[in-house]
Order: structure tokens, then sequence, then C-alpha cells
């Protein structure tokens, strides 16, 4: 007898401060790596699909993204989102500026 079938797993690349498309708030988004695994014997072997998602912390709504946007979002949080500079990021009275990539 063998036994085989899928596992998934879910991986947090970021946490964002983006404008919401569904709710229209500036808010935390988390942005998150899905993906499923064949298993055999309940050893995951090799990857089936890869999912990237945000999800907005005021409203829980998700968004896909593509995998090339998902690594420029992460890109950018990884580099602080250019705060204390005001050429990088930042608006009128040193607020920075939020990003919406629902548009």
């Amino acid at each position: 007898m063998i036994i085989f079938g899928t596992k998934g797993y879910v991986y947090q690349l970021a946490m964002l401060m983006l404008l919401c498309g569904q709710c229209g708030n500036p808010a935390a988004h988390s942005l998150r790596k899905r993906v499923t695994k064949f298993t055999l014997f309940f050893v995951p072997l090799f990857p089936v699909s890869t999912k990237y998602v945000t999800q907005c912390t005021f409203c829980g709504a998700e968004r896909r993204v593509e995998q090339e946007e998902a690594e420029r979002l992460q890109a950018q949080e990884g580099q602080g989102g250019g705060q204390g500079h005001p050429a990088h990021g930042q608006g009128p009275g040193g607020m920075p500026q939020r990003q919406n990539p629902y548009q």
C-alpha cells in the first residue's frame, strides 16, 4: 500500500503598510507565501504549487499577487521603506507615503 497526498505550508514574508483596496484604510498587510507539496508516506518531496497573497490586518481581505510583485514588495520592506530621508517615500510633513498596489 502506497500512501501519498499533498500538504500546505504558509510562510510569512513581510509586514507592509499599504492602502487596502477593499476597505480603503491604510493598514498593515501581511505578505504570505503558500506552498503545496506532494507527499509520499507523509514525507514532503517537491512543491506542486506556490502562491503569494497579501492580507489586510484591518478588514481581513486577501489579494493574490504575482511572484515578481511579491519580491518587489519584500525588497521595499527590507529597505525600511526609505524612512528618514525625504527623497525616499516621505510625503509632506515627514509622514511616510502609503503604497497602493491595488490600482
